[in-house]
């Protein structure tokens, strides 16, 4: 296969349960469209509330397992590790089965989403062995005259749901999965229903690598019957979600009902903050970079830009002319800066959204609409003229679109950036690192970046604040999202 070969084999279609492939028991299936040119590629499995109650069951027995029980952690880091090699291995065909399904750039599905899986899997692999509770001297609130001690260890929620979004469907699954059995969880999966194909081929490479049966399942379908019939189940322990806040909303409602752990990460309205002193010739690139970059289908895109009075006419100039020149088109084209959007649904939000915004007043200084070529383009999009209580301002795009503000006083900017039901990153642009740190203390944002923006690392908890989400992922707060304390406590023997 060469690099920009635009026709990858295309995965094994049905339900990965219990370590084998299974069909749909309803028959019912859902259609796979190429964003870039809407034509449909094939059909994925739609799994009915029985599919759902069958791969928990695996998965619970699996987690009650003596041999899942009694496997060493290093060997559960084994796992991730080898399943690390076969998808570097594969890293060529899955990069272009991401760009055919999902519609990014292939440079982007190589180097970014394949290098952030790889990682990712050998992260965690690492992090299998490295789980430790304390030993504790207590201090019993009565006195008895005996000696007391106690300690703590981690253990596994349980069986986990992961839910993933469609914006980095192979990146999101190993998320999910990698702390999961990292901490001696069992997993069962759904993958957005518009963005299946890789993590379908995910899980032939989980059945190569040999996991215990039932460790993962991935079963694909819609969110209103599938991803409901998860979040439902009693045997489940913990949703880890990322997706929509109106998605999160509910799941949270849902798993009120059996107390369920959930991690949340949802939408965002992440504001890019330009001072005056800032290098320009780094902020205005990294400006259009944060909103831009994967078609602005980035939970943390930068799609408030918020820039001090004195530069404003120049920054937002800059950013409108490299959103003018970015070079659209499909994914597996060698040129190709901007990918489609993912779906129709989502291009005609965009377009709502957009609309709504330039008839309420907002001036386009590029784009503005959709794209007149064949797929589900939207051009790169910088819009001024904005008020606070406009809606494409508020509510979260998910797409190349990007709301400019002056900034009057270096006051004003905490209230203005603020302002938002979100929080989930903002980025700072500026010289003066004692000003970038009062400020940052100052934001409401679960990563603030300084001089950069979207540069993530697994070593550093990610999350949200608000309507955002709940929760962290990765570095150490994943041990928190993917186990519990347990404690005992002992009177010692008083016999000398």
């Amino acid at each position: 296969m060469t690099e920009m070969d635009a026709a990858p084999r295309l995965p094994r279609i049905g339900l990965f349960i219990d370590g084998s492939w299974v069909e749909a028991t309803s028959g019912k299936t859902i259609p796979v469209f190429n964003p870039a040119t809407e034509a449909q590629i094939t059909e994925i499995a739609a799994a009915s509330v029985e599919d759902v109650n069958r791969a928990v069951e695996a998965a619970h027995r699996c987690f009650e397992s003596k041999a899942w029980k009694r496997m060493r952690p290093l060997d559960r880091g084994r796992l991730l590790e080898k399943l690390a090699l076969v998808v570097e291995e594969n890293a060529d065909e899955l990069a272009h089965l991401e760009t055919l399904d999902n519609g990014k750039p292939f440079a982007t599905s190589r180097y970014v989403d394949l290098a952030f899986t790889i990682d990712a899997l050998r992260y965690f692999a690492g992090w299998a062995s490295k789980t430790a509770g304390e030993y504790i001297t207590l201090s019993p609130f009565f006195d008895d005259g005996g000696v007391y001690r106690a300690y703590t260890e981690r253990r596994p929620v349980g069986v986990v749901g992961g839910i993933t979004p469609w914006n980095f469907p192979l990146g999101q699954a190993i998320q999910k999965i990698a702390p999961a059995i990292a901490f001696g969880c069992t997993v069962v999966l759904k993958p957005s229903e518009e963005t299946s194909l890789t993590t379908l081929r995910l899980a032939e490479l989980i059945e190569q690598v040999g996991f215990p049966k039932g460790a993962v399942n991935i079963v694909t379908g819609y969110g209103h019957d599938a991803g409901a019939a998860l979040v439902e189940h009693p045997l489940v322990r913990k949703i880890a979600f990322t997706g929509s806040t109106a998605t999160g909303q509910r799941i949270l409602a849902s798993a009120a009902k059996t107390m369920k752990r959930v991690t949340l990460e949802l939408g965002g309205k992440s504001p890019t903050i330009i001072l005056a002193d800032a290098d320009l010739s780094r902020a205005i690139p990294g400006a259009a970079n944060a909103i831009f970059g994967n078609s602005g289908q980035v939970c943390t895109a930068g799609s408030r830009l918020l820039v001090e009075e004195a530069i404003y006419d120049e920054v937002v100039a800059g950013v409108a002319e490299i959103a003018k020149g970015l070079r659209l088109g499909p994914g597996h084209e060698q040129n190709t800066q901007l990918g489609p959007i993912v779906s129709a649904r989502q291009l005609e939000r965009i377009s709502s959204l957009v609309e709504g915004g330039i008839a309420a007043g907002a001036t386009p200084l590029a784009g503005g609409a959709r794209s007149d070529r064949q797929g589900w383009f939207f051009e790169p999009t910088v819009l001024t003229g904005i008020r606070p209580d406009m809606e494409v301002l508020r509510e979260e795009i998910f797409g190349p679109v990007v709301c400019a503000m002056p900034i009057k006083s270096f006051g004003e900017i905490k209230a203005i950036a603020n302002d938002t039901p979100y929080g989930l990153g903002a980025s700072i642009w500026t010289r003066n690192l004692d000003r970038a740190h009062m400020l940052a203390d100052e934001i409401d944002a679960g990563t603030v970046w300084l001089n950069t923006h979207n540069i993530l690392d697994l070593a550093v908890p990610f999350g949200g604040s608000k309507l955002s989400g709940l929760g962290r992922e990765f570095g150490t707060e994943a041990i928190n999202a993917f186990t519990e304390t347990k404690a005992v406590c002992m009177r010692l023997s008083d016999d000398s």
